[in-house]
């Protein structure tokens, strides 16, 4: 293979009195003729070695062949309506469908795959009215966060939907709140664009009400806060149709605020929570009782009532106590509420009464993780999505009346999942914190050493890596392998505490917890470094990278997907700076600077050193961790590495960071890079 050569320039800054160089800074300008010129050639070389394994043709199709089976979502009742997204199977988009009934025949409403010819536009969210006569809709186009946002009037019947004539532009990670009366919905968004400068661009989050029927222009302001830029809003009407709430939020910060205001009260909100000293998530209300999941002197979760008639603190109430398990999520079904729980990274479902009393458990079809409930205070049913790592998502129906859970849509594969196993093991890292991860591989698998072994890892930002169905880890595991899943700190597996040992300064926990997960697959006998592979993205990615770059000689391959590599420049990049609360900022503060200079993978790459054979794998439109990262370290560690093995950069064109990616693209590039590890790990026999 012929790398392309990338040039270095003598850029340097310095921070806090450390200079430091950046030689290839001009690959961040995605638009200049150099930097499209190299992508180019990085692409075709990295599509060229691809191109040549023998065995990805046979991937693709057996991945293909899993993948196409029919994908159903949790319906959603409004009125006598339910509506779910259906894939039948290789759709580039699922499909929206309405039934009169649960056992009405289904329709579609709207097909997103009619919308553009290669699937790159995409409905990032749907939001329907309390009768269920009208949806809006929003858009994402070749896999950007921004989105636009349409309605449409649902009819008695296929022929009678109708979309109205107004679209609402300048929206990014956009709620919808319909009034009751279904006069219009409110809505949250950013500026028009080149109204404020580029770098605030996604700052001065407002809520506006949008009248049906009328453009965007005519929209009224209804909420901002212009002494606080930063913060943005997610507006919802209460079950009831009395209250108008706004979550308040700045970026992927846990904590939160919460104001609130009647409906019919077009005067300023009460601000009931703006301490920002915790997480609140509403999860119903009975009248003027609030109920939130929160964090409040309970890392591991808890639920409070606060009645806003007597909202000092001193008269909150505890409905639900912290308890070991840490609590996920917290919904009000059938006045009750259901609480949502993670054991060891597995869920379980519990329900208690409104004042706080155990109601009994749902029991769940057996250990694993729900995707999604849907469910309102009035209803008497539940829905939930439901899977694990052997077993597709189905849809489930809970009654309350009859104390029953039946299934509604499980899907069955061309796969045998009798013929596999997960478990459960636990470690120890490297500072003695016990770990778990999950083992998936094929029953009776042989502890030589010899096993082909794929590391998967994120921890970061609270979120939680539970069982999760993967048709690249079901292709993996029936060809022997061993698919890995540790759940690091810096996730939210066990609360607030698990979240915060491994960010900030502490953030190097989580690279330790990996690697002492790799080192113990190896000492325990399941594969060894020849036939051991790690892979992440996002923020994944930037500890796969970090991993990396510390410990070359552990691993086998690498797969580094959308990174976060710079870390001393990621916050000047789309959304970067709302991960500021996560990382920290080196560019005004020396102490931050020093732990993430430390461990930035960009910059502590070395000259003369082996690294395994990667593959970096990006996308040209990623607006929210910027291709420029990828680029960057993939030239950096071309230009530092010793030894043949490969270092690849993959582009992905029309496509972001990953939320309604195509199914094409996602088949596309599952098969790149399983073929790039059957070819690395020599498994191509």
């Amino acid at each position: 293979m012929e790398i392309p050569t990338t040039r270095k320039d003598a850029t340097v800054e310095t921070y806090h009195g450390t200079p430091v160089a950046d030689p290839y800074r001009w690959l961040e300008d995605a638009a200049s003729a150099e930097t499209l010129a190299w992508s180019e050639a990085q692409n075709a070389v990295a599509h060229a070695y691809l191109d040549t394994i023998a065995v990805r043709e046979k991937l693709r199709a057996r991945f293909t062949e899993l993948w196409n089976y029919p994908k159903y979502d949790v319906p959603v009742r409004r009125s006598k309506r339910y509506f779910f997204n259906q894939n039948s199977g290789l759709q580039n988009q699922a499909v929206l469908y309405v039934s009169e009934g649960l056992q009405g025949q289904p329709r579609v409403v709207l097909d997103p795959n009619t919308l553009s010819s290669d699937g790159t536009v995409a409905v990032t969210g749907h939001f329907i009215s309390e009768d269920g006569s009208l949806l809006a809709y929003s858009l994402s186009t070749s896999g950007s966060d921004w989105q636009e946002i349409k309605i449409r009037r649902v009819g008695a019947r296929a022929g009678d939907d109708q979309d109205y004539t107004e679209v609402i532009q300048w929206c990014k990670f956009t709620s919808i709140a319909w009034q009751h009366d279904n006069a219009g919905f409110y809505y949250s968004r950013y500026p028009e664009a080149g109204s404020v400068p580029e770098e605030e661009s996604t700052t001065h989050n407002r809520v506006y009400w949008h009248a049906l029927g009328t453009q965007q222009s005519e929209d009224t302001l209804v909420y901002e806060r212009s002494d606080a830029k930063e913060l943005a809003f997610t507006p919802l009407i209460t079950d009831d149709g009395q209250y108008l709430m706004l979550h308040v939020w700045h970026g992927t910060d846990t904590r939160n605020r919460f104001y609130y205001r009647e409906v019919t009260n077009e005067g300023d909100f009460v601000r009931l929570l703006d301490d920002f000293d915790a997480r609140y998530d509403f999860s119903g209300n009975d009248g003027p009782v609030f109920y939130f999941h929160t964090t409040l002197d309970a890392p591991r979760g808890r639920v409070i009532a606060i009645d806003i008639r007597k909202p000092e603190r001193e008269h909150w109430r505890e409905v639900v106590p912290e308890s070991r398990d840490v609590v996920d999520h917290v919904q009000m079904v059938n006045q009750q509420l259901v609480v949502c729980y993670k054991h060891d990274a597995q869920h379980r479902l519990q329900l208690y009464t409104l004042q706080g009393n155990p109601g009994g458990e749902i029991k769940l079809p057996a250990p694993g993780s729900i995707i999604a409930i849907a469910g309102r205070p009035r209803d008497s049913e539940l829905f939930l999505s439901f899977t694990s790592f052997l077993y597709p998502a189905g849809v489930y129906r809970y009654d309350f009346t009859s104390g029953t859970l039946v299934s509604l849509h499980v899907p069955q594969l061309t796969f045998d999942p009798e013929r596999y196993e997960t478990k459960q093991v636990f470690y120890t890292s490297k500072d003695g914190t016990r770990i778990p991860m999950f083992l998936t591989h094929k029953k009776g698998v042989k502890l030589d050493g010899d096993n082909p072994t794929l590391l998967y890892g994120y921890g970061g930002f609270d979120i939680s890596l539970m069982p999760e169905f993967k048709i690249t880890a079901l292709v993996w595991v029936e060809n022997g392998g061993v698919y890995a899943v540790p759940n690091l700190r810096g996730g939210g597996e066990y609360g607030e505490e698990w979240h915060h040992a491994g960010m900030f300064e502490k953030k190097q926990n989580v690279f330790d917890d990996f690697i002492s997960a790799a080192e113990w697959l190896i000492a325990s006998g399941y594969t060894s470094t020849p036939r051991l592979a790690i892979n992440g993205g996002s923020n994944g990615g930037l500890l796969v990278a970090a991993c990396m770059v510390q410990r070359p000689e552990l691993y086998g391959a690498v797969v580094c997907r959308v990174p976060v590599t710079d870390m001393l420049r990621y916050h000047k990049f789309t959304v970067g700076r709302y991960w500021v609360v996560e990382y920290g900022n080196a560019e005004k503060n020396a102490d931050h600077f020093r732990f993430l200079y430390a461990y930035s993978p960009l910059h502590n790459v070395r000259e003369g050193v082996v690294y395994p054979p990667t593959l970096i794998m990006t996308a040209d439109t990623d607006d929210r961790v910027v291709p420029a990262h990828a680029k960057k370290f993939a030239a950096t560690l071309q230009a530092a590495q010793s030894g043949g093995n490969p270092i690849l950069l993959r582009l992905e064109m029309k496509a972001g960071h990953g939320f309604g990616k195509p199914v094409a693209k996602v088949i596309e590039e599952e098969s790149d890079m399983l073929a790039f590890l059957y070819k690395t790990l020599d498994m191509e026999g």
